[in-house]
């Protein structure tokens, strides 16, 4: 029984060092791909002024903060790549055989690399949840250090707030590197729907007790008067205070991609879209992306399981590989594709989540299965 569990032992301990070293490998060449192409993209941006200091040195620093992004991303291609590699490697060389008569049953190499799957579970969890957000507001940072701001696209980041006289619209356009906001615009509306207000502001900031600091204000107010015509006030203010419960990290929600935001920070500001009565299933399905991604690499390992009862001839290994690689870009590609049509079809979110796992979990069971019992 000692000898066993020692056999066993070694034979997990083999598997481990063979598809980490594998995955590793493959992760290296992607990810150093990627950077290439994103500096040589980024190249277009250094020195695009005179008084710009965005150059070469902050554009690849620039690049190397975008790589957890990339990492994320790619983990669950390069784990099946990988796997697949290592198990289609030791089907050829009749490794696999021998492990099988030394007590690897198929059951048990199932576990084994469900326990491997696991570990990138929890390493792609950790990058797409903390690695790469930081990473991403930092790279933001420093660019707009460079360049002035981080502009917001061209109409800028909408935000809903409602209170007790009816809702208010928020419009920012940009972020400057002290964290402050610029070109900022409020719409208040009342419960009918009619504009109470207009504040137009250059920049503005976050005070300490739930408000806004606004500077060079022009502020227009619309008095709606039943026995006379519409009145309009307008105002130039050096400074106003305008109280809001919109924070930070609200902010900074609705000008991050949604997918390089942390599962917290989308769940929290899914929550206030829909106090506000704003729709949030772009962010629902995003969310719901977020916490099935990860797991996405046990679907992977499950898949390449089957590669190590294939009979390989001299040469049709590449063939596999490949196959096994188009199979796995072709999970990336469905889950892309669900995620928008779920978000354009108003699909339940969940189910647009888990449906690729699902079914990729499926087939790669059944293909593992039909395997086994055909042996």
């Amino acid at each position: 029984m000692a000898e066993e569990e020692f056999r066993l032992k070694t034979i997990r301990r083999f598997f481990y060092a063979e598809v980490f070293t594998a995955v590793a490998l493959v992760t290296l060449g992607f990810v150093a791909l990627f950077f290439f192409f994103d500096f040589v993209d980024e190249l277009k941006n250094v020195g695009n002024h005179t008084e710009s200091r965005y150059q070469v040195p902050q554009a690849l620093l620039y690049v190397g903060l975008m790589v957890p992004n990339h990492l994320y991303e790619l983990l669950p291609i390069t784990v099946l790549i990988g796997t697949i590699f290592v198990m289609s490697r030791l089907a050829q060389s009749s490794e696999f055989t021998i492990l099988r008569t030394s007590g690897l049953g198929p059951w048990r190499a199932l576990r084994t690399l469900m326990s491997i799957g696991l570990a990138f579970v929890l390493l792609t969890f950790m990058v797409g949840d903390y690695l790469a957000p930081l990473a991403d507001r930092t790279a933001q940072l420093l660019k707009s250090r460079q360049q002035g701001r981080i502009t917001v696209g061209k109409t800028g980041a909408w935000l809903k707030e409602k209170h007790a006289l009816g809702h208010t619209a928020v419009n920012v356009g940009a972020l400057a590197p002290d964290a402050t906001m610029r070109d900022i615009r409020i719409y208040a509306f009342d419960h009918s729907g009619h504009l109470l207000s207009v504040v137009q502001s250059e920049s503005a900031s976050f005070g300490t007790e739930a408000s806004w600091q606004l500077e060079k204000v022009k502020k227009t107010e619309f008095a709606l008067v039943a026995s006379q015509a519409n009145t309009v006030d307008r105002a130039v203010l050096e400074s106003l205070l305008w109280p809001t419960q919109i924070s930070a990290e609200m902010v900074a929600a609705a000008v991050l991609r949604p997918d390089r935001m942390g599962t917290i920070d989308l769940f929290q500001y899914m929550q206030h879209l829909q106090a506000n009565g704003q729709s949030a299933l772009k962010y629902e399905i995003q969310f719901w992306k977020k916490v099935f991604y990860p797991l996405s690499c046990l679907v992977m390992v499950v898949l390449a399981l089957p590669f190590a009862y294939l009979h390989f001839r001299s040469g049709s290994i590449a063939t596999y590989v490949f196959g096994g690689v188009m199979a796995g870009i072709s999970f990336v590609l469905l889950n892309n594709v669900l995620g928008d049509l779920g978000a354009l079809r108003g699909w339940l979110p969940l189910l647009t989540a888990a449906l690729p796992g699902l079914i990729y979990s499926i087939a790669s069971l059944s293909a593992f299965m039909w395997l086994v019992l055909r042996r």
